[in-house]
């Protein structure tokens, strides 16, 4: 029993002076991981240090714990009902365009507004296809994100309801070709005259809307979008009704969508109830470039 003891001290003593000797580290199990941002995944504005150092990226390292959604995508872009984002090598030509001047694409910022843009068919008031390479609905940031607190206001009033744009930002070229197909007709009161600097839709200014339902059917207005005629006028809708060319529910539509889209900062054309500008053209021809 005594050299049994006298073993257990011996080794005790040992074990211990081995932990002591100079040099010897504890080696740690858990390795350090470097954070380049050529192997990681760098953050957005506003995650990032002042000094930009490597918190501003996420080590690959711990990929499979991030959720991709969180990098990629806004809270609006997980609604169930939105569609997916369109992948850069899948955009139009025009569409790259766009994004090449630094206005926004819609449905990329919100897709919870609807898209359906009426000039990619022939089923306007030109009778003409005018877009046949764009389908995304873009504008000037100033007026994209104004239109955002529009569909805020009208979801606060109407989760349900959801807005749907039917024309947005407007190249130069394709304006020269809506007034090369109406010049000579009646119908060029309703056009910019692209000699003249063109309208609020060739700055990404302007914007042609309504509200659809939760059906996704447009909410009736008492004419189609792009219908051009007195009807479509909202300065006298009372007497419109009165005289039995649109319902009172349609006033109280046009009256919803002028709400929303005036508190969100828009301007109503009176000749037109869907349309609506962000500012006057005077302000945007002093502040504002147009897209070629």
């Amino acid at each position: 029993m005594m050299m049994l003891k006298y073993s257990l001290s011996v080794f005790c003593f040992l074990l211990a002076g081995y932990s002591c000797v100079p040099g010897h580290k504890e080696t740690k199990t858990s390795a350090k991981v470097e954070t380049t941002c050529t192997d990681s995944i760098c953050a957005g504005p506003g995650d990032i240090s002042p000094e930009g150092t490597a918190s501003d990226c996420i080590s690959f390292a711990h990929a499979d714990s991030i959720d991709a959604d969180s990098i990629y995508t806004s809270p609006s872009q997980k609604n169930e009902s939105a569609s997916t984002l369109v992948p850069k090598h899948q955009k139009s030509p025009m569409a790259l365009y766009m994004d090449s001047l630094g206005l926004i694409n819609i449905a990329e910022l919100d897709n919870s507004i609807a898209i359906s843009l009426m000039y990619t068919k022939a089923d306007n008031f030109t009778g003409e296809i005018l877009y046949d390479n764009l389908s995304e609905a873009y504008l000037h940031p100033h007026a994209a994100y104004a239109l955002l607190k529009a569909q805020e206001a009208l979801k606060a009033l109407h989760p349900s309801y959801s807005l749907i744009i039917y024309d947005a930002a407007r190249p130069m070229s394709v304006q020269r070709k809506m007034w090369d197909v109406v010049k000579g007709t009646s119908k060029y009161r309703y056009v910019s005259n692209p000699n003249r600097g063109g309208g609020l839709h060739n700055y990404g200014l302007a914007v042609d809307i309504s509200i659809q339902d939760s059906l996704g059917q447009p909410l009736p207005m008492g004419t189609k979008v792009d219908h051009l005629s007195m009807e479509a006028h909202i300065t006298d809708e009372i007497g419109l009704v009165h005289n039995g060319k649109m319902s009172e529910t349609e006033r109280q539509n046009r009256l919803l969508l002028r709400k929303v889209m005036k508190e969100a900062g828009f301007r109503a054309l009176p000749s037109e109830w869907w349309h609506f500008n962000f500012c006057s053209r005077e302000e945007a021809r002093k502040k504002y470039n147009v897209i070629p």
